[in-house]
């Protein structure tokens, strides 16, 4: 039986409220680690920043085609060598 669209707005409705609050969430994890590692105290413009964090995150994720899911590297290909000194070395306690 097909539901009325009345019910489909009301579940759009919550899923749009879940994704914002995963966002919330999301946004204040990743705050809390840049704070961390610095980023707070660096002068740039936030264009530039968004940029770099791309970069970060295209170095963390998997390699398209049938990735194991098991390589760290990303679409560069990096391997865990490459990571700079002290980056991945913080604490575990930043969730």
């Amino acid at each position: 039986m097909k539901k009325p669209s009345s019910k489909i707005r009301e579940e759009i409705a919550k899923l749009q409220d879940a994704l914002k609050a995963a966002e919330a969430r999301d946004a204040e994890r990743i705050g809390r680690i840049a704070l961390k590692a610095g980023v707070g105290d660096i002068e740039i413009d936030e264009a530039a920043l968004q940029t770099a964090f791309e970069d970060v995150a295209k170095r963390f994720r998997p390699a398209k085609g049938g990735s194991s899911g098991n390589e760290r590297g990303g679409a560069s290909g990096g391997s865990p060598s490459e990571i700079p000194p002290g980056a991945a070395t913080r604490g575990s306690d930043e969730a």
